[in-house]
């Protein structure tokens, strides 16, 4: 059975919406890795906002791919130990 793309669209959206609240900046300020954290956190809030724009404007796929990248920043952010996390569904740890 196929997945349905208007319900994989909210999913994300929601995903990664609960995901930016979560992701709090680990590296202490003035640090290399504190800039990293803010870039990992500020492609995946454009993301999110392109994906806002994207199902505003009907265009579901693309809405999909930008929730999908934008979570996937969180979650490199998460492995690298940019970001203080603790929720093992919301993020790969």
């Amino acid at each position: 059975m196929a997945a349905d793309l208007n319900e994989k669209i909210e999913r994300y959206e929601r995903l990664l919406s609960e995901a930016l609240g979560k992701a709090e900046l680990a590296p202490i300020k003035r640090s290399h890795m504190y800039t990293v954290a803010i870039d990992y956190h500020r492609m995946a809030r454009s993301y999110y906002k392109d994906g806002v724009h994207f199902m505003e404007n009907e265009d579901p796929v693309n809405a999909l791919v930008c929730f999908s990248y934008g979570h996937a920043w969180l979650d490199a952010g998460a492995r690298l130990g940019v970001f203080n996390v603790d929720d093992d569904v919301l993020f790969t740890i």
